[in-house]
């Protein structure tokens, strides 16, 4: 058995914070995280947002857990075998631990949630992180056998991730397949008290827990800000202990605070990137997304959105993800003669219009379709820009049904290979099987070759291949340029001194499993 172990924007931001939050000031000890965008769901095996899931692990666990820094820690098992042609994963489960309706978590509880992901007809959002799974059986109170249907090399990667973490199965027959994402039922430290979608999620300290002296505060609070200096200032008034993204123009000026730290996180495994809808004239052709790569500045990009606090995209996946493989040291370079001359090369010497999209309206992802229509437009290339709210992104992005009715063109986007693994840096982004509203391919890119080699190096053990597959898939992937390859960004957030235990992880989630607030 494996074991594991500025004053007057500050006043007016305090004036519209305190007054929404008032009902909430009462707590003992209430933290408050201010947060870029909307919570779209509460259940976590049907969304792709990394922020909801980050909410998620207040009243979910799973299995086993990321900690900070990314690194495999057991949760509700406490240890696992793997079969020789690792199909067969046995897993043992930690005991005496009850969900916030009074249920205990035993391998019943296991096999309810696996059944219901890696089950198509329920169309969760999550399925292909679990459409490998052949069959979850109970072998005893305590012990849980899941079979797969061929290997899956990343699959307690996969099992880490707040994706899989445990439903009340009390609460899933009670509330069913998709109301359950208005009543969340887990295990975790906090149970659910009321969300107000595009407001704030309130959650309070679950006295059934089963880590004794845990939490260590009463109630926590993820409070919408999409307007990035009220994010900041609420910070700075009290109102808030937590705030994240905050603009990273005034992280030098908000050191000056005695009462706040500002903590640049540097191992960020955010990738932004710009994804061009291939199947779409002029996207089909990749001269043309080659030319969109050489029009945009990156390291200009990165002083004027990001305040030098990120770096140049130098492959697929960011360094620091298992198997990312770094193409360039220096990226795309940025030529707008070159990118003009294949413009030219592709039938547009006078460039084209197209259309902009942001999957996010906070004040920074503002900021970088607007210096990114500037880009284009030198090079001929007229766009106009949109930024979608949570709302607009899931219907016009993630739940089209079929790629002739997707009406994206260029989706300014992020994302994290929140499994520490490069599969789930390809394939949920990259894979033809990934195209909406399966996941997030939302440059309907296709190719044969690369699926073949994301399949292969998921069904072998052996490192060396394993790494020249996904070295082969990332290669053809940046010559094929269906993203404009922008940023790694740094994750750079700020904390009320007082408060401690809490940390932005490197795929932008969150880690509170410690969180206290010093009176």
């Amino acid at each position: 058995m494996k074991a594991l172990r500025p004053t007057r924007l500050m006043a007016a931001a305090a004036l519209a914070f305190g007054v929404a939050a008032s009902p909430l000031a009462h707590a003992t000890k209430d933290v408050t995280f201010a947060v870029s965008i909307a919570l779209e769901t509460l259940d976590p095996y049907n969304t792709n947002s990394t922020l909801n899931q980050a909410a998620g692990k207040a009243y979910y666990e799973g299995l086993f857990e990321f900690d900070k820094d990314l690194k495999i820690q057991p949760l509700l098992a406490t240890g696992y075998e793997v079969s020789p042609d690792g199909l067969v994963y046995t897993i043992k489960l930690r005991q005496g631990v009850k969900f916030q309706d009074g249920t205990d978590f035993t391998a019943d509880a296991v096999k309810a949630n696996f059944d219901r992901v890696s089950n198509p007809e329920n169309r969760l959002t999550r399925y292909t992180q679990f459409n490998q799974v052949e069959k979850t059986e109970v072998v005893d109170p305590y012990t849980v056998r899941i079979t797969l249907k061929r290997p899956f090399s990343a699959f307690i990667n996969a099992l880490a991730h707040p994706a899989a973490m445990m439903i009340s199965p009390a609460a899933l027959k009670k509330w069913g397949n998709k109301d359950i994402g208005f009543h969340p039922v887990g295990t975790g430290p906090f149970e659910f008290v009321e969300w107000k979608p595009a407001e704030y999620l309130k959650v309070k300290k679950f006295d059934g827990y089963w880590r004794k002296g845990y939490p260590k505060v009463d109630t926590l609070t993820f409070r919408t800000v999409t307007d990035n200096n009220t994010r900041a200032a609420v910070v700075q008034t009290g109102e808030a202990q937590f705030a994240f993204p905050v603009p990273y123009e005034q992280a030098a000026s908000l050191t000056k605070n005695d009462k706040i730290d500002v903590v640049d996180r540097k191992n960020s495994i955010m990738a932004r990137y710009v994804s061009m809808n291939v199947q779409q004239k002029p996207f089909d052709n990749p001269k043309v997304r080659q030319a969109i790569n050489y029009a945009i500045n990156k390291e200009a990009l990165i002083k004027v959105a990001y305040a030098g606090y990120a770096s140049v995209s130098t492959g697929v996946i960011p360094q620091g993800v298992e198997y990312a493989y770094q193409i360039d040291k220096k990226g795309w370079s940025y030529d707008p003669k070159k990118a003009r001359e294949l413009l030219k090369e592709a039938g547009y010497p006078n460039g084209f219009e197209s259309t902009l999209w942001s999957a996010y309206n906070d004040g920074t992802s503002q900021k970088i379709v607007q210096f990114l229509q500037q880009q284009l437009a030198q090079v001929g290339i007229k766009v106009s820009v949109e930024v979608l709210e949570s709302g607009q992104r899931v219907q016009r992005v993630q739940q089209v049904q079929k790629p002739a009715d997707a009406k994206v063109r260029m989706y300014y986007a992020g994302w994290s290979s929140s499994t520490g693994e490069a599969d789930w840096g390809l394939r949920p982004l990259l894979a033809t099987e990934a195209f909406p509203p399966q996941l997030n391919n939302t440059a309907y890119y296709s190719n044969a070759k690369v699926d073949d080699d994301i399949k292969k190096a998921l069904t072998t053990t052996n490192k060396d291949e394993k790494t020249a597959l996904y070295k082969d898939a990332q290669q053809t992937i940046w010559n094929d340029a269906p993203w404009a390859f922008l940023v790694t960004q740094g994750n750079v957030y700020v904390k009320s001194k007082n408060l401690t235990g809490v940390y932005v992880m490197p795929d932008t989630s969150f880690w509170y499993g410690d969180v206290d607030l010093k009176q």
